[in-house]
């Protein structure tokens, strides 16, 4: 088993209900690593700090109370520890000025979330596909 394989996916959604649904869809793509929950920017933040080992990969919503998913992406890119963990927004924003931004930013890829479960659940298995068994990701130092 690779270190890519034991590295938590931590999930950033204001959400509970977007939330139990990517559980789903995740569940269902067979997903060997643990999965976290942080329901807001300032959370992740938190969580990012402790967490042993670091993330393999950030799934972040963009449009979250307090410290929204902008400033926490920021914040991620920003710190030299945190910079290399790969950021997918996961948002309903299909907003021009939210792509580029993100971007500009340093997110690694930018998703809008399908409005029904069928379209989650193919973009998850995307997702788990792409990130889990084609890139290949920089190990934790």
């Amino acid at each position: 088993m690779q270190q890519r394989d034991t590295q938590p996916i931590l999930i950033v959604e204001d959400s509970e209900d977007d939330f139990e649904a990517t559980m789903r869809a995740f569940k269902r793509t067979n997903l060997r690593n643990s999965i976290r929950w942080a329901a807001s920017g300032q959370e992740a933040l938190d969580m990012l700090t402790a967490m042993v080992p670091k993330p393999g990969l950030i799934l972040l919503d963009l449009n979250m109370p307090g410290l929204d998913g902008r400033k926490t992406l920021e914040a991620i890119k920003s710190n030299d520890g945190w910079r290399k963990i790969p950021v997918v927004i996961l948002t309903t924003s299909d907003d021009e000025r939210d792509i580029e931004g993100c971007y500009a930013l340093g997110a690694n890829t930018y998703v809008q979330k399908p409005v029904d479960l069928d379209g989650l659940f193919a973009a998850i298995q995307r997702l788990k596909e792409y990130w889990f068994e084609i890139a290949i990701l920089p190990l934790e130092d």
